[in-house]
């Protein structure tokens, strides 16, 4: 099997880190500098020089800005650091890999603090909520992406009504470019990713099978329900770039789904998460897939049958920058295996 980190190296990564110096025509920023932000309007008069990265898709979206010098800490890590920001990060100070205590973040004097899931800000949040940060006088920016209702799905992570798309994440870096006065920075970023996108979609063959596609993040057991990927999830998002579509159809986030559902749904290809966490035994890619080859009922699906069992970054589940780059490795590996044309 293809390591995961090989299959980065292959995605061309090391092409982003030289996208700080690029020149761009983009403009220097206006303070005072107000956006609305998942429905908080947030005023920013200066850049920020303080910067907290919660959640592993703000602090590398800051890394890849090249804002390295104007952070003072990241949590929330669910895989190690993108391997080339490896040198940037460790000049950051890590607070935990799991969810920080407000008041370790508070140590840091922060002044600013990015945020990738709602869970770490909202109103369900075990750390804080975003006014416990705006009564402190710091600022706090989410991520568009994960701005979902919980109206219809009683969970953290809400539901999403329409597929998920690249916008907006190019909204995310854009903003956050704004925010600290590195537009040039920001623009030249999704330049890259957008072509990125367009090279990915423009090689599928449009005569191609339609495949279904389960993106399975974890399970506490192989009793127990699995994590996936629902319908206009980043998943979603990542099997009809590839010419297919989500098996699952809950419009949830993250919906739990028994495995006679997964067996019923019949999926072409199941895509099995690699992470560097070790909250279960079925985070490990290894375990996922033994448990799939073994399970009597499981195993005869035609993604196990027919070995079309991928592995792909874990956070690339998540509308994240890691994103376009599981969709790549998902691509090499399917036309390694004749799936893909």
């Amino acid at each position: 099997m293809t390591s995961l980190k090989s299959l980065l190296a292959a995605c061309g990564l090391s092409a982003l880190i030289g996208l700080a110096a690029t020149p761009s025509l983009a403009g220097s920023t206006t303070y005072p500098l107000t956006l609305e932000n998942c429905g908080a309007e947030v005023t920013f008069k200066k850049a920020p020089e303080r910067a907290i990265g919660l959640g592993q898709n703000s602090a590398e979206i800051l890394l890849l800005l090249g804002l390295e010098d104007k952070m003072v800490g990241t949590a929330f890590w669910p895989s190690k650091v993108l391997p080339q920001l490896a040198e940037a990060n460790a000049k950051v100070k890590l607070l935990t890999v799991e969810m920080p205590t407000f008041e370790s973040m508070l140590a840091e004097n922060p002044d600013f603090v990015a945020v990738a899931l709602p869970s770490l800000v909202g109103p369900n949040s075990k750390i804080a909520k975003r006014e416990d940060f705006d009564k402190v006088g710091v600022a706090t920016y989410l991520s568009p992406s994960t701005c979902l209702s919980t109206k219809d799905v009683k969970d953290q992570y809400g539901s999403r009504a329409e597929l998920w798309n690249m916008d907006l994440l190019y909204k995310e870096i854009d903003e956050l470019s704004q925010i600290f006065d590195v537009a040039d920075r920001g623009q030249a970023l999704i330049a890259d990713f957008k072509a990125r996108e367009a090279k990915l979609r423009g090689s599928v063959a449009k005569d191609g099978k339609n495949l279904s596609y389960v993106f399975w993040f974890s399970s506490p057991s192989p009793s127990a329900d699995a994590y996936v990927g629902g319908k206009n999830s980043a998943s979603g998002f990542i099997a009809d770039l590839l010419g297919g579509h989500n098996a699952i159809t809950a419009e949830a986030e993250w919906p739990t789904v028994g495995w006679e559902s997964i067996i019923a749904a019949n999926p072409d290809v199941i895509v099995v998460a690699s992470l560097d966490r070790n909250r279960w035994e079925l985070d490990k890619t290894e375990a996922k897939i033994n448990f799939l080859n073994t399970d009597p009922a499981v195993s005869q699906t035609p993604a196990v049958k027919n070995k079309a069992l991928v592995v792909m970054d874990g956070q690339a589940m998540n509308p994240t920058i890691r994103t376009i780059y599981g969709a790549e490795q998902v691509a090499e590996q399917l036309k390694a295996l004749g799936l893909l044309k």
